[in-house]
């Protein structure tokens, strides 16, 4: 009877000790995947303090359309801003930015086209036209990270 009972606990222990291995191997999964940084802007030669600079983080699949991942807005000082965007999760970004000199929330246009406001791309690589995304992209990883964005 005795035997019986220690193979029955035997028994039960390791069934609770799978369970509880399984449990912390998903645990560890689980929060991996959901592991989230931030990324802090800075922009340190905007012409002058009217308005505001929009902050746009963008992905492959949203860069240059107007539904980006997240976005901000900051308030300038002294020809300088600071912005974070938090909760970003691992994978490839690019940055946008626009001194929205009015606040009409856009990027307004000389009828030739040309933009009237400043803007800029993570990277800084501002050929002719507008932003590339092979060449504004950037790794965000596990570690919080800063950029500098130029006008």
């Amino acid at each position: 009877r005795i035997p019986a009972l220690i193979y029955n606990l035997k028994k039960q222990l390791m069934k609770t000790l799978a369970f509880a291995i399984l449990l912390l191997v998903f645990g560890n999964i689980c929060s991996a995947q959901n592991e989230t940084t931030n990324l802090e802007v800075t922009i340190n030669n905007v012409k002058n303090d009217n308005g505001v600079v929009l902050l746009a983080l963008h992905s492959e699949d949203t860069f240059m359309k107007l539904k980006p991942v997240k976005s901000l807005q900051a308030k300038i000082v002294d020809g300088h801003i600071k912005a974070t965007f938090t909760g970003i999760a691992k994978g490839e970004y690019a940055v946008l930015a626009i001194h929205d000199e009015n606040e009409n929330g856009t990027m307004d246009f000389n009828t030739n086209g040309m933009p009237k406001e400043s803007y800029g791309a993570s990277n800084n690589d501002m050929s002719f036209g507008p932003p590339v995304w092979s060449d504004s992209k950037f790794i965000v990883g596990r570690e919080n990270q800063s950029i500098a964005i130029r006008f």
